[in-house]
């Protein structure tokens, strides 16, 4: 590879990232929005929003996840605990907003 065949992969590369980082911020909108209806159905069921059993099942998830794609575990867990961080702020924002009985 030369010199402006670098450069031209690097810029498509880089297109690429741009394009998925998109999808992945998208995607993160979607996973959060579905926080109200999370915590609608846990009000009902008399939940807390903090659910250890679930985030366990979670983190468990990404691993086998993250071993089948060979991808960093420690990475994919980090980025997995910021996305059920945002849930449970999301949670706590319509919790701040609404009164109860």
């Amino acid at each position: 590879m030369d010199r402006a065949e670098a450069l031209q992969l690097l810029e498509s590369s880089r297109k690429k990232i741009d394009i998925l980082d998109e999808e992945i911020i998208k995607l993160i909108k979607e996973r959060t929005s579905l926080a109200t209806d999370i915590y609608q159905a846990k009000i009902v069921l008399g939940m807390e929003i903090h659910d250890p059993e679930r985030e366990e099942f979670i983190h468990h998830k990404i691993r086998e996840i993250a071993k089948e794609q060979e991808i960093d575990k420690d990475s994919l867990t980090q980025i997995t605990m910021i996305l059920t961080d945002l849930s449970k702020k999301e949670q706590q924002k319509i919790q701040g907003g609404k009164k109860h009985g």
